[in-house]
């Protein structure tokens, strides 16, 4: 039999530290539903506002953004895509936002719409653009996204005349890597996974810094933790999809890791994945790349603005880009093995 004052004691302990790890959960509970608690506004077009708690949006009121979102005309516009319209929103001088319009779906869709954004609204990573808020009308949504002073990733590779700029090779590999571990973020790190199903030069958005941000989660489908793919409907960019999405219907991560490689090789070669030359030609840059590859000719795929870079590096992302294009998904990496694959490009990182 144990001495009772101590059998006590470690009794006392253990609930107090039961307590105390309930009140810790319960905290960060607290905490996490504060951050994602939204605010709701009825528009006066019969839509719904929503706003992500944080900073940016704390100062401001519902209503104030919502009156002005909805006068949004074409003169505010600054992209366009194949899913839709991005608008830029001037609250006050010193705040603003991209907001892009989609056409909405299905009422399960859209549904499914809100759901996987607010799973969004939680995202925080350096890499991410930052989703503030939504707006659902009748017969369209908004995302309301943090703005990107730099614009897109395609803009500056496939800009024509003035809007056409230099990227040199350090620029080109910490987008490189920037992007890639975003994704490998979003792949990894979140609850549930998230398959952006959509990865391509114009949505790696660049900040003040020119550091890169995934951005676009139009396409984007939640996975669970046990899950290696979902069902949906073939959707994406010509290009840049892997080819067994064409067959099975199946997002997965090896898919983003596929369209991944297509922007590896876009910023190694300057070009397109559907350039004019190659639609003459009847193929495409995957295709292109790897014949010339095997060729041992990389010099001739080679962006001539990379010309006197530090070969070693260059040869080293071409491999990458090409373990991302194998045609087996299984052979192809993971974007965690991405990630480390590019830090180990340079000795230093960025």
């Amino acid at each position: 039999m144990g001495n009772p004052p101590i059998v006590a004691f470690y009794i006392t302990i253990s609930c107090v530290a039961f307590v105390i790890s309930k009140i810790i959960i319960s905290v960060l509970l607290y905490k996490r539903w504060k951050r994602k608690q939204m605010v709701y506004e009825d528009g006066f077009s019969g839509g719904k506002i929503v706003m992500f708690r944080s900073q940016v949006m704390q100062s401001l009121k519902s209503n104030t953004l919502l009156k002005k979102t909805l006068k949004l005309s074409n003169k505010d516009i600054i992209g366009c895509g194949g899913y839709g319209t991005v608008y830029k929103l001037m609250v006050d001088e010193s705040t603003a936002f991209a907001v892009k319009r989609l056409n909405r779906g299905t009422a399960d869709r859209d549904r499914g719409f809100e759901r996987e954004l607010e799973a969004m609204g939680d995202i925080k990573h350096r890499n991410i653009v930052t989703l503030y808020g939504y707006y659902t009308a009748p017969h369209y949504n908004l995302l309301i996204y943090e703005l990107m002073p730099n614009g897109s990733l395609d803009a500056f590779l496939h800009g024509r005349g003035m809007n056409k700029k230099f990227l040199d090779w350090p620029s080109r590999y910490k987008i490189a890597l920037g992007a890639a571990r975003g994704i490998s973020y979003l792949h990894h790190d979140c609850i549930p996974h998230i398959i952006h199903r959509d990865i391509k030069c114009s949505n790696i958005l660049l900040d003040q810094n020119m550091e890169a941000r995934v951005s676009d989660f139009g396409l984007a489908t939640l996975m669970g933790p046990d899950k290696t793919h979902v069902s949906t409907f073939v959707a994406g960019t010509f290009g840049y999809l892997a080819p067994e999405y064409f067959d099975t219907g199946r997002a997965t991560a090896k898919g983003d890791v596929y369209s991944f490689g297509v922007v590896l090789l876009e910023l190694l070669t300057g070009k397109r994945p559907t350039d004019e030359a190659f639609i003459e030609e009847g193929t495409k840059l995957v295709t292109w790349v790897k014949t010339v590859v095997q060729e041992k000719r990389e010099e001739h795929v080679l962006d001539r603005n990379l010309e006197d870079c530090p070969v070693e590096e260059i040869n080293n992302v071409f491999n990458i880009a090409l373990m991302c294009l194998q045609p087996e998904p299984s052979k192809r990496p993971s974007m965690a093995e991405i990630v480390k694959m590019l830090e180990q490009v340079k000795t230093t990182k960025l």
